[in-house]
């Protein structure tokens, strides 16, 4: 999987966020610590309410496959929520009848928990991606990817009104077996992407639309954004690519857990 290069959106987010890390970093409730017993992450919390005690059991492996079969597809969205394009966005899927994964970015949902909610209402399933979505994460300590996602699913789940988060994609693929494994320790089940849309770069609808056509035959999950900028050309993409993919007799699920 190929990660996406720097995109100064993210850099601007990241430093917004550190801030926010860093008073995590010596409040936050949330730890990680090495499994006794496997080796393995195992997340702890000082005083988990009754959700947190009913995570289902999820694989590690990076997940691509839809829950509708082969013929399924999954729409992701990624970055948001955004006050401006993921209304849109919701409509959209509502006209077409398409339920979708958010993957959102913590300091994002903190900001917009009136989104989030939206989102869930409307029975589409939130995906942690992280709280400042560093795609140079791999490369850093595992107390830091930790952080990035055990705080983000935190404050997601504060956002939506306790509904937690069923996936984990790392900002532009940058897992490592560690935080794979952290965020299936704690029921998300990590997720990744077989077209991506190239919407973040705003390449053109009419190239957007091409890609997805050329490619969903790669695999079920594709990629748009909702957030990072001026996202009026995804609009405008889903609004082609949607119908069209009902007309080849595809159908919308979510990626397997």
């Amino acid at each position: 999987m190929a990660k996406h290069k720097g995109r100064g959106w993210h850099g601007r987010l990241l430093a917004a966020a550190l801030g926010v890390t860093a008073v995590a970093a010596a409040t936050s409730v949330w730890t990680a610590q090495a499994d006794p017993v496997g080796g393995g992450p195992q997340a702890r919390v000082s005083a988990p309410d009754a959700r947190s005690q009913d995570r289902a059991k999820v694989a590690a492996d990076i997940a691509h496959a839809s829950d509708k079969g082969a013929r399924g597809v999954n729409i992701t969205i990624d970055d948001g929520p955004d006050p401006v394009w993921t209304p849109q966005v919701l409509q959209l899927l509502k006209d077409n009848g398409v339920k979708a994964t958010f993957c959102m970015v913590g300091t994002q949902a903190q900001a917009h928990p009136d989104l989030v909610k939206a989102v869930v209402a409307a029975g589409h399933r939130l995906c942690n991606h992280t709280i400042s979505h560093d795609t140079a994460m791999d490369s850093k300590p595992e107390a830091y990817q930790s952080q990035q996602i055990l705080d983000a699913e935190r404050m997601i789940t504060k956002a939506s009104g306790g509904v937690r988060p069923q996936y984990y994609r790392a900002p532009g693929g940058a897992f490592t077996p560690y935080s794979r494994q952290l965020a299936a320790s704690r029921g998300m089940r990590p997720l990744g992407w077989n077209v991506d849309s190239k919407d973040f770069e705003r390449p053109g609808v009419d190239t957007m639309v091409a890609t997805v056509k050329s490619e969903i035959s790669d695999g079920p999950t594709v990629l748009f954004h909702d957030a990072g900028g001026d996202r009026s050309q995804t609009v405008a993409a889903l609004r082609e690519v949607l119908p069209w993919l009902k007309q080849q007799g595809y159908s919308f699920g979510f990626p397997v857990r």
